[in-house]
């Protein structure tokens, strides 16, 4: 069985009339064991973008890619393949099939590279008709728990009417998981995170065609690798307390704040997926009602917990002082992550503001996000920004914008704001 950790980073000590409370939560599993494939506890389906755009190196790409990942599913595994355009189909099992998804066996292996491999280019974009065709087949295995799918695209949300992908989107949220990729400079970064972030995966650039073979063969490893297929963040706050916000911090910046649901008056769950032998960081903030000087109280009890049952717990701790060398230390761990998230947003709202043509408004942001990629130790980050402004003084971010930058330079930026450093303890 699992076993669940969770350690509580944070300056308990508020100065008079403070009402406040952070902490980085930092939830980590052990012997989390292999997704329970041979009990035929996972499903898996594969979503390949057919439309006209597709045609040529991008298709044979994708049905390289999508063969290979279909190597790395696990026997047992509850599959389906599903082909996009305007309209979405079951490539496999084969139309006329009896069963709406099949369990991973050789033959099945064999006949699906087949069918992967007679995918055709043809028709519009319309996401939405994907995922609903994805969700109706998860359906149909209420024994698998665990359920994961990868979509591909190379194209914008073009075919269908405005709203449909959100309003699909919203109705599939908490199904599935789904790591969505994109292939090229055409498609939309905002319209594929949309889907990623409610439903609980990644959004990635595959800027050559030649590499989505090796992204789809992690992405399944990844998936096949996860032995607890649900686990949700429970806050519990006292009577009167309000919890501001709930996020993952690392390994991405995800806002868990909406997905909220009751366990009791006191207490909300929040979602957080299938898990592997990994560490996650969450941000947990809560106002409390201020207290005398030498107050001590519960702010929040974090736990992690399992099909109902809690498997971990830290507590929140506010202490009230007038000692300005207690109340003034910042926590490390709160500070990092504070400015992660921040230089997520100051990124895509300058690529935002950039795209919009407000120059003056995109400087700003980006040298803001320039600053912070470098308080944070994000070098990453600030290797990806010079490829979109050039830098003048990161520590003011004083920065101006490159004319003529690639298309494919930006959207690696976007896709990667949201990526974090881990704090150095």
């Amino acid at each position: 069985m699992a076993v669940f950790t969770a350690e509580v980073f944070q300056n308990e000590f508020l100065p008079d009339g403070a009402t406040d409370v952070h902490a980085i939560v930092t939830v980590t599993s052990s012997e989390a064991g292999t997704a329970a494939a041979s009990s035929g506890g996972v499903a898996e389906i594969i979503m390949v973008d057919t439309s006209g755009s597709m045609s040529g190196r991008n298709l044979d790409a994708a049905k390289h890619a999508a063969q290979v990942a279909v190597d790395q599913i696990a026997d047992g595994t509850w599959f389906a393949i599903i082909g996009g355009s305007h309209v979405a189909q079951r490539v496999f099992p084969y139309p006329n099939a009896v069963l709406d998804m099949v369990q991973m066996e050789p033959g099945a292996r064999a006949e699906a590279k087949r069918a992967i491999g007679s995918l055709r280019p043809s028709g519009g974009t319309a996401m939405s008709t994907w995922l609903a065709l994805a969700d109706r087949l998860f359906a149909t295995v209420p024994q698998a728990p665990q359920r994961h799918a990868i979509l591909l695209t190379d194209g914008k949300n073009e075919s269908e009417p405005r709203g449909a992908l959100s309003s699909v989107v919203s109705r599939v949220t908490g199904h599935f998981q789904c790591d969505a990729r994109g292939v090229g400079a055409n498609w939309q970064v905002d319209e594929l995170r949309e889907i990623s972030t409610a439903l609980l995966g990644t959004v990635d650039l595959i800027a050559r065609p030649e590499d989505i073979a090796a992204d789809f063969s992690a992405l399944v490893q990844r998936s096949m690798s996860r032995g607890v297929a649900d686990a949700e963040l429970r806050v519990w706050a006292p009577q009167g307390a309000q919890v501001l916000f709930v996020r993952q911090v690392s390994p991405t910046v995800e806002d868990l704040t909406t997905r909220r649901s009751v366990v009791n008056p006191l207490t909300g769950a929040y979602p957080t997926g299938s898990w592997g032998d990994e560490s996650r960081d969450y941000h947990v903030a809560v106002r409390v009602a201020s207290k005398p000087v030498g107050s001590e109280q519960l702010a929040a009890r974090v736990q992690v917990a399992v099909g109902g049952e809690v498997l971990s717990s830290g507590l929140v701790k506010a202490r009230w002082s007038d000692d300005d060398a207690l109340t003034a230390r910042i926590s490390p761990e709160v500070a990092h992550y504070t400015g992660q998230a921040e230089l997520a947003s100051a990124i895509q709202e300058g690529l935002a503001a950039k795209a919009a043509g407000d120059e003056a408004t995109a400087t700003v942001k980006l040298g803001r996000a320039v600053q912070l990629a470098q308080e944070t130790g994000n070098d990453e980050a600030t290797s990806r920004l010079r490829r979109v402004v050039d830098i003048d003084d990161a520590d003011h971010g004083t920065v101006r914008l490159k004319r003529n930058t690639d298309r494919l330079d930006e959207m690696a930026l976007d896709t990667a704001s949201t990526k974090t450093t881990r704090v150095r303890r």
